[in-house]
């Protein structure tokens, strides 16, 4: 079996919806690291000092080959990534090896078989 990883560099608000949405096109688990910064194209505002830019997210998933491009799409209709400038990003990487998701291989067999 093989895996990919996705990134998502998304709004604090939005995680919650990315994740289920995720979850609903097969992605078994995610893994959330909070309080990311970043800029775009052009640089965040400031007020005295203070950015006024939202705090971000990053949500990383190891998920089944044949499944990531329907999740990625999913991460990208709920973020409205390429509807509105600066919602966030999303990305995959091909992963080479995996160890400790032994446990969700049953379930993801069954489910890649089908779209087989």
């Amino acid at each position: 079996m093989h895996f990919k990883m996705i990134l998502v560099f998304v709004e604090d608000e939005s995680t919650e919806a990315v994740m289920t949405a995720s979850r609903e096109a097969g992605a078994t688990g995610a893994t959330v690291i909070t309080n990311a910064r970043g800029e775009g194209l052009e640089r965040a505002k400031t007020f005295l000092g203070l950015d006024l830019e939202t705090q971000r997210d990053v949500v990383l998933m190891l998920v089944e080959e044949h499944l990531s491009r329907y999740i990625l799409e999913e991460i990208n209709r709920v973020g409205q990534f390429d509807r509105k400038a600066g919602t966030g990003i999303a990305f995959q990487i091909d992963v080479e090896d995996a160890v400790g998701v032994s446990h969700q291989m049953s379930r993801l067999t069954e489910e890649v078989q089908d779209l087989l």
